[in-house]
């Protein structure tokens, strides 16, 4: 399939599969904290689940997140293009088990690896945008958010406080290059190697210093 080679697939699933299995208590813990929220504060009440609508290979899909900000805040921008990052700056608009446990430990990225293993993402690459900023994106020359398929994490991910202007771009560029002249070996140990960052990024528990 064209920008998402076959070994990478092939480790993708593997890989969701083994953490789906290992993480099944985190899970768990997760549940437990939001149940215990939803039932001791009214204003943290609604789904568990939350999904944006986000960009992959040029296709839409639904992404898939533990809800961590309050319901009035998610109805107020129902009108708009969902962008949950957008609000998760203001810590008064998280959900207790969103701003003391999902955002910390970026433990609300969980769901997606139901994405990765439904093959709508990858386990690392590009993270998938909302349209609108692909959109922006593309008319400024870069298209490969429509060519390559969105990542769970991915190098931009690993290196904290890096942002669109201080070389987002140029990171993803240069993983989708080694992505598309690896061979297959290489090509696991870069995802390996990008997978291992980002357990340590998740285990500083940093994931409200945006």
């Amino acid at each position: 399939m064209e920008g998402y080679p076959g070994p990478k697939r092939a480790l993708d699933v593997a890989v969701a599969l083994i953490l789906v299995v290992f993480l099944s208590p985190v899970f768990a813990v997760v549940y437990l904290a939001m149940a215990l929220d939803m039932l001791l504060s009214r204003v943290d009440r609604g789904s568990w689940l939350y999904h944006e609508r986000r960009i992959s290979r040029g296709r839409e899909f639904d992404l898939l997140k533990f809800r961590t900000l309050r319901r009035s805040v998610l109805d107020e921008t129902a009108r708009g293009e969902a962008h949950a990052r957008l609000h998760e700056h203001e810590p008064a608009n998280l959900t207790w088990a969103g701003r003391r446990l999902l955002k910390p430990w970026y433990l609300d990225e969980l769901p997606q690896l139901w994405n990765v293993l439904r093959g709508e993402m990858s386990l690392v690459g590009p993270r998938p945008w909302p349209p609108s900023m692909v959109d922006t994106q593309v008319a400024d020359g870069f298209a490969y958010r429509n060519e390559f398929v969105s990542g769970w994490t991915g190098p931009a991910q690993v290196q904290k406080g890096v942002t669109e202007s201080s070389g987002y771009t140029e990171l993803d560029v240069e993983y989708i290059t080694h992505c598309r002249e690896a061979g297959v070996l290489a090509l696991v140990r870069l995802d390996v190697g990008y997978l291992w960052k980002t357990v340590v990024v998740m285990a500083k528990g940093e994931g409200l210093r945006f």
